[in-house]
C-alpha cells in the first residue's frame, strides 16, 4: 500500500510503498479514501521541538479520514455486531486506555494514557488503516467521505463552542483557521446572538464570513470594544472560543467579556506566556481547557448537527491525489488553505 511516512528529523514526509496491514482481533482494516490536512500533520511535517519529543520515527501519520470497512478482526463481530465489511466509517483518532478512573467512569477524553494516531502509532495516510473496532464511527448516508474526512476537526469545533450555553448569547472566537470557522459556524447554527471572529490573514476572514456568516474582523485595525458597541452589545461579549493560539488575541478576548464570561481555550501558545491574572480574578471569568472531542458525545451532536442542516464544506479549499501532499502542505504553510482533503480511491 502507499502510505505517507516521517522517516527521518527534518522537513518533509516521503510517500513509501508497504505492507497491507493485518488487524488484530479487535480492530478492523479501513480502506481509506478521503483523509484531512491538519496543523498537527504541519507541525510534523516541519519538524519543530513538539514533534522531536513527541513522534517515534519512523511512523505513517495522519489522524482525518474517512473510508470504508475492508476486513473485521476476530473478535469484532460479537463484541461489535453492527460493524460489517463495506461499512463506510470516520473514526476517533484518540486511543484511550482502560484502566484510569477517567476511562473507567466513561470519560474517555480525559484519560491520561490517550496516544494518537499519526502521533504515536501509525496513522492514516495510507490506502489501509488498522484502528480498533472501539474507535470506529459510521457514517450516515448524508454525510459523504469529503465532510467524514474533517469530523476529527469539526469534533473539536464543536467541543469547544458547545462548552458553555450559547443560546441567545453574544460569541468572540479568535483566530479563524479551519477550527475556529467551524466553531462560528456551531454557534450561529445553535443559536447565539452576534458571532464575531477575528484573524490578521484576509483570505481566512474571507473564508470565515462565507462559511460561517460570522462579522469578521482584521484585530490589528479593529478595536473589539468598538466592534460590540456597533452590534448593539451594552457591555460586551459573553463566550469567548480561543482559537489562535495568540496570547494577544487572549488578552484582547479578556478585555472585551463581560462581567463574569466564559472561555474555552483550544489554541495552543508556544512556549510559556505571561498572564494578567488579576484581570480575569476581577472580571470573574470561566476559563475551560478543551481537547479532542467527548468519546463518542461529540461525534453524536456533530453528525446531529449536519443532517440538520450545518453546512461546513465550504472549508475545505484544496482537494488534491494523494501523491500532490506536498502541494496541500505549501498551501497550508503559506497561509492560503482552509482545510486540504487528499484523495486516496
Amino acid at each position: 500500500m502507499r502510505a505517507l511516512v516521517k522517516e527521518a528529523p527534518g522537513e518533509g514526509l516521503a510517500l513509501r510503498e508497504l505492507p497491507v496491514p493485518d488487524p488484530a482481533p479487535d480492530e478492523v482494516l479501513i480502506r481509506v479514501r478521503r483523509t484531512g490536512l491538519c496543523g498537527t500533520d504541519l507541525h510534523i511535517w516541519s519538524w519543530d521541538e513538539w514533534a522531536a519529543r513527541t513522534v517515534p520515527l519512523p511512523l505513517v501519520i495522519g489522524h482525518e479520514f474517512a473510508g470504508t470497512i475492508a476486513a473485521l478482526g476476530r473478535d469484532v463481530p460479537a463484541a461489535f455486531p453492527d460493524l460489517h465489511e463495506g461499512m463506510r466509517v470516520s473514526g476517533e483518532g484518540h486511543l484511550i486506555g482502560r484502566t484510569s478512573r477517567q476511562s473507567r467512569s466513561g470519560r474517555f477524553h480525559l484519560d491520561p494514557e490517550t496516544r494518537g494516531i499519526g502521533v504515536q502509532v501509525p496513522g492514516a495516510f495510507a490506502d489501509y488503516l488498522r484502528l480498533p473496532a472501539f474507535n470506529a464511527v459510521p457514517l450516515p448516508e448524508a454525510i459523504d467521505d469529503e465532510i467524514g474526512a474533517i469530523l476529527d476537526p469539526l469534533g473539536n469545533a464543536v467541543h469547544t463552542a458547545l462548552s458553555f450555553d450559547l443560546v441567545g448569547e453574544d460569541v468572540l472566537v479568535t483566530g479563524a483557521g479551519p477550527i475556529g470557522i467551524m466553531a462560528a459556524a456551531v454557534a450561529r447554527h445553535v443559536g447565539a446572538r452576534h458571532v464575531v471572529i477575528t484573524d490578521p490573514n484576509p483570505r481566512r476572514r474571507a473564508l470565515a464570513r462565507a462559511v460561517s456568516g460570522a462579522v469578521a474582523v482584521d484585530p490589528s485595525a479593529e478595536d473589539l470594544r468598538e466592534v460590540a458597541r456597533r452590534l448593539g452589545m451594552v457591555q460586551g461579549f459573553d463566550v469567548g472560543l480561543e482559537m489562535s493560539g495568540s496570547q494577544a488575541a487572549l488578552d484582547a478576548m479578556v478585555d472585551s467579556l463581560v462581567m463574569g464570561g466564559r472561555i474555552a481555550l483550544l489554541g495552543i501558545p508556544p512556549g510559556k506566556s505571561p498572564v494578567d491574572w488579576s484581570r480575569i480574578v476581577f472580571k470573574a471569568i470561566t476559563i475551560k481547557g478543551v481537547y479532542g472531542r467527548e468519546i463518542f458525545e461529540t461525534w453524536y451532536k456533530m453528525i446531529a448537527m449536519l443532517e440538520n442542516g450545518l453546512d461546513v464544506r465550504g472549508v475545505i479549499t484544496h482537494r488534491l491525489p494523494a501523491e500532490e501532499f506536498a502541494r496541500g502542505f505549501a498551501a497550508m504553510r503559506a497561509g492560503e488553505a482552509g482545510k486540504v482533503v487528499l484523495d486516496w480511491t
